[in-house]
């Protein structure tokens, strides 16, 4: 049987990894922040089917005390802070956790057994104002935010490990991908959740900032698929994983509520304050040419059916609540 390695296996994405490697027949074993506390619904809904343990991406001796005991035959390094605005507050544990913690992990697979193979999760956010569009691998990384340039430094020092000593280790460049496990803070599921609560008649309206921003918005169900098949590839290599296609925020705002029969501009309320200004990238949308081509990979879940799904998801959940008085 194979062993799978996730750090940050609570959140989104690991969540759905460890789903699809346990229906591929893996013992799946997992980090999360801090094992003390109480487990998160990601956790919850994975239950007994994964094997939680302690590991400090920082401490060097415990990593390695944790890959000899687990000996994973792949490891998937997603743990680092994923909501981008908040890397402006805490710059520094930013960079400890996605840059130093990815270094000290491919480190200790160096030390431990080099055969591992290892899946680093990069993001679009390293290309920063692009130099092209749309990107592809081997376009200038120019990051702008802290979290973009913390995972730019991991993006090249994976490439390091695998020049220097020949460590079998993956980049995915993943743009935005979203499910329903995805907390409510990121925009979709922003929007998905209050046109549910409008519905409900728990919420009048939604705050919104820039309408025109544009992004490109794909299913974290089939980005994490592109992982898997990353470390069953011949080669390791970096691969730019994206729908190819950018939406604005109104036509995700107007999808959202097209599913519940409702005019979005009867609810949506834009708020300057809420605008990101500078902070806003733009432009950023992928060439999945090579995945397609070396991997196989494609998304089966286009952008009016991921939309639908976040919202019939939120409906569902908000109709197991209890109705407020």
């Amino acid at each position: 049987m194979s062993r799978a390695f996730i750090t940050g296996i609570g959140g989104q994405d690991g969540v759905l990894l460890a789903e699809l490697l346990l229906e591929n027949g893996y013992e799946v074993f997992g980090t999360v922040r801090d094992p003390d506390d109480p487990r998160g619904p990601g956790l919850v809904r994975l239950g007994e089917r994964v094997t939680v343990v302690r590991a400090d991406l920082l401490d060097q001796v415990e990593l390695q005390r944790v890959l000899t005991e687990v000996a994973p035959t792949e490891l998937y390094n997603l743990a680092a802070p994923s909501f981008v605005p908040r890397s402006w507050e805490q710059p520094v544990a930013t960079a400890e956790f996605a840059a130093v913690g990815a270094t000290s992990l491919l480190e200790a697979v160096r030390a431990t057994d080099p055969t591992i193979r290892v899946y680093q999760a990069s993001s679009s956010e390293i290309f920063g104002t692009p130099a092209e569009t749309p990107q592809t691998e081997a376009t200038a990384l120019r990051p702008l935010t802290p979290y973009g340039v913390a995972k730019a430094y991991a993006h090249f020092i994976a490439g390091s490990y695998r020049h220097q000593y020949g460590i079998f280790a993956s980049c995915g460049i993943l743009y935005n991908h979203e499910s329903p496990l995805r907390p409510a803070h990121f925009l979709p599921r922003k929007v998905s959740s209050a046109v549910a609560a409008i519905v409900r008649g728990r919420q009048q309206e939604l705050v919104l900032g820039d309408l025109a921003a544009r992004r490109d918005w794909g299913y974290a169900g089939d980005y994490v698929r592109s992982m898997w098949l990353m470390l069953q590839a011949d080669e390791p290599g970096d691969f730019v994983i994206a729908s190819g296609e950018l939406h604005s925020v109104e036509e995700l705002v107007a999808e959202a509520f097209a599913v519940v029969d409702l005019d979005w501009r009867d609810y949506v309320r834009v708020d300057p304050a809420l605008v990101r200004g500078r902070a806003e990238l733009r432009d950023l949308v992928g060439d999945t040419t090579r995945a397609r081509t070396v991997l196989g990979w494609q998304p089966e879940v286009g952008f009016s059916e991921l939309v639908g799904m976040l919202v019939r998801a939120d409906l569902a959940a908000l109709a197991q609540e209890p109705a407020s008085e």
